[in-house]
């Protein structure tokens, strides 16, 4: 990018451009014809900031080192505030785990409450979702609902399981219990009185104590 043709372009002068970058109009100058060897790492982050640019376009004016739409996204964004621009990143980096990472169409179960006793009841409502970063083995999405699995699992976030019907001592697992509730929680067996035991990670949640014949094992949540 040609420094002088930008200045001009946002109506700057060599004093108005000096002042913002604390040097003199003829060290500007200077920058505009390229003598830019021994412009310090301040100057360069001051001058790109007058001049509303990336400070890869004064390192970098012809574009030799990065292609012209890179150049283009980082003058933009250079452009937007802090809010934008961690919009521009979240959907960078969103663009990004989808070409690196296989979209998987996965059924979302409407919610499991992670509170048990709040579960959730009623038909149970599933529509199919595309999903990236799904966890190996997982064959369904869940969306869980309330505190009790925090700070491992939060209210409101999607989680991955695998359909099954048996899981082991401590691992969390989807369960349906009584026949119509749904919920989230770290499983234990109590086989000298064929017991359940649904705890939670939120420690201010007791654990809860179910009939072995009460509870129906959905599947093992994958993390």
């Amino acid at each position: 990018m040609n420094l002088k043709e930008r200045r001009l372009e946002l109506g700057l002068t060599l004093d108005e451009v000096g002042k913002l970058t604390g040097v003199g109009k003829s060290t500007v100058r200077k920058w505009e014809t390229g003598y830019i060897e021994n412009m310090g790492r301040d100057k360069i982050i001051k001058l790109s900031k007058a001049l509303q640019i990336s400070p890869l376009s004064i390192l970098d004016p012809d574009n030799e080192l990065l292609s012209d739409i890179k150049i283009k996204i980082s003058e933009t964004v250079n452009k937007l505030n802090v809010d934008r621009q961690q919009n521009v990143y979240n959907y960078a980096e969103n663009q990004l785990k989808e070409q690196n990472g296989k979209v998987v169409n996965l059924p979302l179960v409407g919610k499991s409450a992670a509170n048990p006793t709040e579960l959730t009841y009623g038909d149970v409502e599933i529509e199919h979702d595309d999903f990236t970063d799904v966890p190996h083995g997982a064959d369904t999405a869940i969306r869980i609902q309330g505190d009790s699995m925090e700070p491992l699992i939060h209210d409101g976030q999607i989680i991955f399981y695998h359909q099954q019907e048996e899981v082991e001592n401590g691992e969390i697992a989807i369960v349906e219990i009584d026949g119509d509730g749904v919920t989230c929680k770290q499983i234990y067996y109590d086989y000298t009185s064929d017991e359940v035991i649904l705890r939670s990670i939120n420690k201010k949640y007791e654990p809860r104590h179910v009939k072995d014949d009460q509870v129906r094992i959905i599947g093992r949540v994958i993390l």
